[in-house]
């Protein structure tokens, strides 16, 4: 089992920037995929971006490319998502998820969101 917590949302003006973080714990997930995914209300949660635990390769959705990162700290078995020029589009419930069987593979372990609120 893993366990993750997303924190980091806000309230943030239109241009700023937020950095959510998602903690995990449970079994290590050295080879896992982790990626973060959100969601408005009446609509199907989107891919935003994923990165790989051990090698570090990443995928963007074509919405977010140049203005978020992905990132990993393996030491603190966290992911972060580094979001800049933030736009009100971006407003969102924010999730993120593991793929216990690798990179493409279906995501099994979500967290609990966390809510991003841009304001225009």
């Amino acid at each position: 089992q893993v366990q993750l917590v997303e924190s980091g949302g806000g309230l943030v003006q239109a241009g700023g920037s937020l950095r959510l973080s998602c903690a995990a714990s449970g079994r290590t997930f050295i080879w896992y995929a982790v990626g973060w995914f959100r969601q408005t209300p009446g609509k199907e949660r989107d891919f935003v971006a994923a990165i790989t635990w051990g090698g570090g390769r990443t995928n963007y959705a074509d919405s977010v490319k140049g203005r978020f990162t992905i990132s990993r700290d393996n030491a603190k078995n966290t992911v972060y998502l580094q979001m800049n020029s933030l736009k009100s589009e971006d407003t969102a419930l924010y999730y993120c998820a593991v793929a216990p069987r690798g990179w493409g593979t279906t995501y099994e372990y979500w967290g609990q969101g966390t809510q991003v609120t841009v304001s225009s």
